[in-house]
């Protein structure tokens, strides 16, 4: 049993994602239920897909900053209500760690000026809430 995620509530991103070494703001969640905790929509499994957060990153091999979009791309299996459903989606749980991506816009580069092969870089994250009151399996 876990606490139910709601509108307002942060998807903090890990700063390693892979070799990449990632500064991000928290993400804040968007509820889209009918139901509410304490006056925030309490969110439903597709809400995390709407927290998109710029990021720099670099590498050790690649110093000089470059820029990404972050997005939470799944969640496991403790971050979903299985017993409580608002309209007929399963709501979303604080679980574990969620799933992430970093969409690379503006590659890192060396202090050669080579720039980042890669593309994107996997990772993950918590999330963190204020409900200190209403719980879900």
């Amino acid at each position: 049993m876990d606490f139910v995620l709601r509108s307002g509530d942060q998807a903090i991103f890990d700063t390693t994602f892979g070799a990449a070494i990632v500064v991000a703001p928290p993400g804040i969640l968007t509820g889209t239920s009918k139901a509410k905790v304490d006056g925030a929509i309490v969110c439903i499994v597709g809400d995390e897909a709407s927290v998109v957060v710029v990021a720099t990153y670099t590498t050790i091999a690649l110093p000089t900053a470059g820029a990404g979009m972050l997005r939470i791309t799944g969640l496991v299996p403790d971050q979903r209500a299985v017993d409580v459903h608002s309209t007929r989606v399963a709501l979303v749980l604080r679980g574990s760690r969620f799933l992430a991506q970093l969409q690379v816009t503006k590659p890192a580069q060396s202090p050669e000026g080579t720039p980042d092969p890669l593309a994107m870089y996997s990772g993950g994250g918590t999330f963190v809430t204020a409900n200190a009151k209403v719980r879900a399996i």
